[in-house]
């Protein structure tokens, strides 16, 4: 199978210029993602969620994973001091909630069914899994703040991921 050579390379300081932030941004985008939604309680009891692709494991023993918020987020200091958060993975079929808790609202919470997860945080009731964390540990990260978190509980169901890559959602298919 011929390829056509389409590659772009980004040169960063090394080279003696800037990264140019849209192109790392392209190059990231090949690099497929699962979908979660993130989501603390505050201590005057406001919940706080968003959509998040950085989200990883980090180690089994003990139970480490990690997700990382922007500094210009609307809920960063909510997850900034947050003690506890939640990690739900999210399925092909909830695009709509991922769409919902991408975008800013007064109260991303109104209208949308949870069950209480550990600290209060919400949980969705038909993600593909959750991950209910105590913070273990903050990272400062340039213009984001990587949260480590240790997984307290876990669980999970059958289904179809949701999928982010290259800008846009997809839904994966086994090969052969």
């Amino acid at each position: 199978m011929a390829e056509t050579d389409t590659t772009t390379t980004v040169r960063g300081p090394a080279e003696g210029r800037a990264v140019d932030p849209l192109l790392l941004r392209r190059a990231m985008g090949r690099f497929a993602t699962g979908v979660t939604v993130v989501t603390t309680r505050r201590d005057d009891g406001r919940l706080e969620g968003l959509t998040a692709n950085s989200f990883s494991t980090v180690s089994l023993d003990p139970p480490l994973v990690l997700w990382s918020v922007a500094r210009r987020a609307r809920s960063f200091a909510a997850f900034s001091a947050a003690r506890h958060f939640a990690v739900n993975v999210l399925a092909v079929e909830q695009l709509s909630l991922c769409r919902h808790f991408a975008a800013p609202h007064a109260d991303k919470f109104a209208g949308i069914a949870i069950d209480a997860g550990l600290g209060g945080c919400p949980l969705l009731p038909d993600a593909l899994a959750h991950f209910e964390c105590v913070r273990e540990t903050a990272v400062e990260g340039g213009d984001h703040v990587i949260l480590v978190g240790r997984v307290l509980a876990a669980s999970f169901r059958d289904g179809d991921p949701l999928v982010f890559a290259g800008g846009t959602y997809h839904q994966i298919a086994p090969i052969g």
